[in-house]
């Protein structure tokens, strides 16, 4: 049995390059065009080509989202796009128009499609027929529950995607059209404003019933399948999914180091103890800036998977430098500053390479070595004593205790 593939989302050239270094099997990116994520800063075909050469010198996939509905207008430049894909070697597209299916086959013979969720299957009978349709892979509805995954697998021979981590959908995946009606951004075609997360007073008829002190959001908590991984590989899933192409390279950096760790001690032990699991869950809650639960692994859908009251989301300022060179000989570490930290802090360094290291921030210089005790100037470039030798890559963040 092949070993579960982990893939990671990237919106830019440099976080598709952080989550391969981070350990993930493969990235799935945007172009500028056909894409669900037209507010990603995505990627020019320069970028493209460039992550495709990097991502083959490190062993790693890359899948190009060409995933919008089609309109009639949206086929103009589809076939020279994807005759340039095959080119740069490109390894997969992942498509919601089956009418796609033939043109790839024609134009990028080497390209496989993978089905997006955007098709919303949740059972094996659209599974087997989409295969037959000539798909390649089909990534299940985010809407599929554990039970469900498990007899799609056992009924099917075509290789299954389910997403694992990530922001969830307050409707059915791929079914909503809030954005579209109240913004004329299409959630379908890469627009959406994500209208679920808004804050609204409810009405009945003119009579206000809310609290106007606690406006209404309507958004559904995000996933972490962390307790399910187990059964997902046990049950032959092909490819785990981590959402995120908007995400900050913190985020990639932290989720995709976790999930790449939980996977290899499983497959090196067998299974993960009540104290492991404990710990990679503390571990994703550190990349964390909304609440998560299983979303619909387990099965349930109450309530209680909603942010009704508020929309969960909050903006944390635990990174706080990125690594970019490091000086053995005086132990000192080229960072750009991310969010404000001082000296004498504890901080916590994380990398591909590096496990979790605590240290004080007990030495910091800028760039014209005058000693300072505040770092507070996103951007800026430092030089900060680490007493443990760092690499380009590695992250630092305050050392939180969850």
């Amino acid at each position: 049995m092949n070993k579960v593939e982990l893939l990671a989302p990237a919106k830019d050239l440099e976080k598709a390059k952080i989550a391969i270094m981070y350990g993930t099997d493969a990235v799935y990116v945007g172009g500028k065009f056909y894409s669900l994520r037209s507010r990603a800063s995505n990627f020019t075909n320069s970028d493209l080509q460039e992550l495709s050469a990097f991502a083959k010198e490190h062993g790693a996939k890359v899948f190009v989202t060409v995933n919008i509905v089609f309109h009639d207008d949206d086929y103009y430049g589809i076939r020279e796009y994807l005759r340039f894909l095959e080119k740069i070697r490109i390894d997969a597209v992942i498509i919601s128009s089956l009418a796609l299916i033939p043109i790839v086959r024609q134009e990028a013979p080497h390209v496989e499609c993978h089905i997006s969720t955007q098709l919303s299957s949740l059972n094996s009978s659209a599974v087997r027929t989409l295969k037959e349709f000539g798909a390649d892979r089909v990534v299940l509805a985010r809407e599929a529950g554990i039970r469900q995954i498990r007899q799609i697998a056992g009924k099917v021979s075509i290789p299954l995607e389910v997403f694992i981590h990530g922001g969830m959908c307050s409707n059915f995946s791929g079914r909503c059209v809030l954005s579209n009606r109240m913004t004329l951004r299409d959630a379908n075609r890469g627009g959406c404003a994500h209208s679920c997360r808004w804050k609204y007073k409810l009405y009945d008829g003119d009579e206000l019933v809310s609290d106007p002190h606690c406006l209404m959001s309507m958004s559904s908590k995000d996933l972490r399948a962390s307790a399910y991984i187990e059964a997902m590989i046990r049950c032959g899933v092909a490819s785990m999914k981590i959402e995120g192409r908007m995400k900050s390279e913190y985020y990639i950096g932290q989720v995709v180091k976790t999930y790449r760790n939980m996977i290899d001690e499983i497959y090196e032990k067998g299974s993960l103890s009540p104290s492991r699991l404990e710990y990679y869950d503390n571990e994703l809650s550190k990349a964390e800036n909304r609440p998560s639960d299983d979303g619909f692994l387990s099965g349930d859908c109450d309530n209680s998977k909603h942010l009704y009251g508020v929309n969960g989301a909050g903006v944390t300022h635990d990174y706080v430098a990125f690594v970019h060179a490091y000086d053995e000989r005086r132990s000192l570490a080229i960072v750009e500053v991310k969010n404000v930290f001082k000296a004498g802090e504890e901080l916590e360094a994380f990398g591909p390479d590096l496990d979790n290291v605590r240290f004080k921030a007990e030495l910091m210089f800028d760039e014209n070595w005058n000693s300072i005790v505040l770092a507070n100037k996103p951007t800026q470039y430092l030089f900060l004593r680490v007493p443990f030798k760092a690499a380009y890559g590695d992250m630092i963040r305050k050392a939180v205790r969850i």
